[in-house]
């Protein structure tokens, strides 16, 4: 028994230093671009690196107060939104289908929806492009909408398809018994039921697209830029070589949210997608 105790022991204090280790590796580059951010430009090019320095905001006033910074903050907020809501309106329904309707072969045409997204994007950005131009959709938040609920979509219906197989059928038998149809059932019984999982899959949506840059490079070019885009802007050199200072101000500007965002939602989130993710693989 004391061995068994000590083996425990033993393991619990190995998996809690290697959880130490791993977060320490993830968030040691965050904390250099926010330290870079608070730098002056001579310190952050000083050699060896400065550990001790006063900090500036010197960075943050020169890029982060004009008004672009300030628009593409509102574009990416009404992108990511939009696109995750308009994901899983789409992806819930699809995905209740899959879960409730007699199909043959629904897990094999849930997994295929999932494996389209191993797709490249890079194959997929130019056909879109050709496909807006002619209508005069480019560089609109419509387009990158509508673009990301593409890419959303399939992580949502596999998601809710977890979540609605979860459900014990009794609560939609009886909404039917008691004359609701199939539709009624879903929007009055199933849909606040499951509003929790539904949750959770719209927090994973907001960071993919908040997060997104290829096609918002190719889609946009002034109006409906985004905040990846600018990151990607003030990473080209310049004669006096790249914006490091600016860069990481504004990188943290972008990082610092949606870090505090996750905060905030993990306990819904791993909850959430942790009990989609189980049901759906395993049914």
């Amino acid at each position: 028994m004391a061995q068994t105790t000590l083996k425990q022991k033993l393991g619990t204090t190995a998996a809690a230093a290697a959880s130490v280790v791993l977060c320490a590796a993830f968030l040691l580059p965050v904390a250099w671009m926010v330290a870079t951010s608070l730098k002056s430009t001579s310190e952050i090019f000083a050699i060896p690196p400065t550990w001790s320095f006063e900090p500036t905001l010197e960075h943050y006033q020169r890029f982060a107060g004009q008004a672009r910074i300030v628009s593409r903050y509102i574009n990416t907020i009404i992108i990511a939104i939009g696109s995750s809501a308009l994901s899983v309106i789409v992806g819930s329904m699809c995905g209740y289908a899959l879960a409730r309707l007699r199909l043959r072969g629904a897990g094999v045409i849930a997994t295929l929806i999932l494996v389209s997204r191993a797709i490249p994007p890079i194959a997929l950005v130019v056909p879109m492009y050709l496909v807006f131009r002619p209508l005069g959709l480019l560089d609109k938040h419509i387009t990158l909408i509508i673009t990301y609920t593409s890419f959303l979509i399939p992580y949502v219906v596999w998601l809710s398809r977890g979540f609605f197989i979860a459900l014990p059928t009794a609560l939609e038998d009886a909404a039917l018994v008691d004359g609701c149809s199939r539709l009624g059932a879903y929007f009055r019984i199933i849909l606040p039921t499951a509003l929790p999982g539904l949750a959770a899959t719209m927090i994973f949506c907001i960071i993919l697209a908040w997060n997104e840059l290829l096609f918002a490079l190719i889609l946009t070019n002034r109006e409906a830029v985004t905040i990846p885009v600018s990151l990607a802007g003030l990473a080209a050199d310049t004669e006096q070589g790249a914006l490091w200072g600016p860069l990481t101000a504004i990188g943290t500007l972008t990082v610092l949210p949606i870090i505090v965002f996750a905060l905030f939602v993990q306990k819904y989130l791993v909850t959430g997608l942790a009990a989609g993710a189980t049901s759906g693989a395993t049914n």
